[in-house]
């Protein structure tokens, strides 16, 4: 039955349009996230050194951020399961030519288009939870949307080890193109229109323009978008960088490597679970705050460890798999208040959130990988600096913000 107006939280209906918003937005991640493991045999069989290989997913990052640009005023316009099928299609498209890519060129090329058709599954499902819902209400159905998109993180490298050990890297990619057709259907199937005919009627161009001016004045906005966007981007920095430092340095098989990355995605998941009820009890502005702090402590310490001299996986993995769950109770959240004020325009301002998180995670990526020497150093600086960031922005965003507490409600 197609999924569409509003349910309640702990209603059937609730769970399944998580489930369904989950998994379409999960297909962009599970591209990035199976790809990790292949990223040294990749670099071996097209005779690519770490730079070329890392530009193949800065690539993608870059379009699947700046693409949302597009796809949320459409989606304001026409309503939000055209774009979805548009993107899905440039995906499986994309995906098959990487499949068959000869050349690390012609990769980082595809990579890049595959990017633009992954957009679309970023910015939209964030747009129709603010259709179906606001407040806590919003901030648990984003909770259960980032459940299953975090299944991603944990499931998808150890999904990529095993098609790479039968198949070699390019069976990557004739999975995911499996996984977006599997999404159309889906999507066809299950999810009905919650933007109505009338509700589009004043959408155009003129208002996306006139949307994305008005947004980018409102520095409330700004502020929130950019507190996910550096916690994103130590994350980011980290998936660029952990295949090589974990295998290259430290020796893991691709196996032990998908399995320790898999571990930061739990506690990720696990925290943001709680966003709903602590967001009740202490008001959704708190929440960020002591995720912020959690995230950027926990950093500390790592940096602390390996600045020092130390060089032990254990300190990585469990460190900043404690600094994951503190951010599990950021990104979703964040979200939730930054759209909360722009319900009219909630596609358009979904889809300047994933932009602008994107680029500030792929310019993150480019910055730290003038400095990737296999190491953990420069890497774990990476991942730091976004948490330090985005806890210095979430005291200026929201030491003294009164009106959102209400958001709580």
């Amino acid at each position: 039955m197609p999924l569409s107006a509003a349910a309640a939280p702990s209603s059937p209906r609730f769970l399944k349009i998580a489930l369904v918003l989950g998994l379409l937005t999960a297909i962009g991640p599970f591209a990035i996230d199976m790809y990790l493991p292949a990223l040294p045999s990749i670099g071996q069989a097209l005779g690519a050194d770490i730079g070329a290989v890392q530009m193949s997913l800065t690539a993608f990052f870059i379009s699947m951020g700046a693409g949302q640009l597009v796809y949320g005023p459409v989606s304001d316009m026409v309503g939000r399961k055209a774009p979805l099928y548009f993107g899905l299609v440039l995906f499986a498209a994309a995906s098959i030519g990487c499949a068959l890519a000869a050349s690390i060129e012609t990769l980082i090329a595809l990579r890049f288009v595959q990017g633009i058709g992954a957009a679309a599954m970023m910015a939209v499902p964030r747009a129709i939870v603010r259709d179906l819902h606001t407040g806590t209400d919003a901030a648990r159905l984003m909770a259960l949307l980032m459940l299953v998109f975090s299944v991603s993180p944990i499931l998808a490298p150890l999904a990529g080890s095993g098609v790479i050990a039968l198949t070699g890297w390019r069976g990557v990619f004739w999975a995911v193109t499996l996984a977006a057709l599997a999404a159309l259907l889906m999507a066809a199937v299950f999810l009905d229109e919650t933007r109505p005919h009338e509700d589009r009627v004043e959408s155009s161009l003129g208002s996306a323009i006139s949307g994305y001016a008005l947004l980018l004045r409102d520095r409330h906005f700004l502020g929130l978008v950019f507190i996910g966007g550096f916690v994103m981007a130590g994350f980011f920095t980290y998936l660029a960088n952990s295949s090589f430092v974990m295998i290259g340095h430290w020796g893991l098989t691709p196996t032990q490597f998908s399995l320790a990355f898999s571990l930061n995605a739990a506690g990720f998941i696990g925290a943001s679970q709680f966003t709903g009820v602590l967001g009740d009890r202490f008001g959704l502005v708190r929440v960020v705050r002591i995720g912020a702090f959690g995230a950027a402590l926990m950093m500390v310490a790592t940096l602390a460890h390996f600045m020092t001299g130390g060089d032990r996986i254990e300190v990585l993995i469990v460190l900043f798999l404690v600094s994951s769950a503190f951010a599990g109770l950021v990104v979703p959240t964040t979200a939730v208040l930054a759209l909360e004020e722009h319900g009219t325009i909630a596609g358009t301002a979904s889809a300047l959130m994933g932009t602008l998180q994107m680029l500030t995670g792929a310019v993150a990526m480019s910055v730290v990988g003038l400095f990737t020497d296999g190491r953990p150093l420069p890497m774990v600086i990476g991942m730091a600096s976004g948490m330090f960031i985005a806890l210095g922005l979430t005291i200026v965003t929201l030491g003294r913000r009164r009106t959102l507490e209400t958001a709580a409600g």
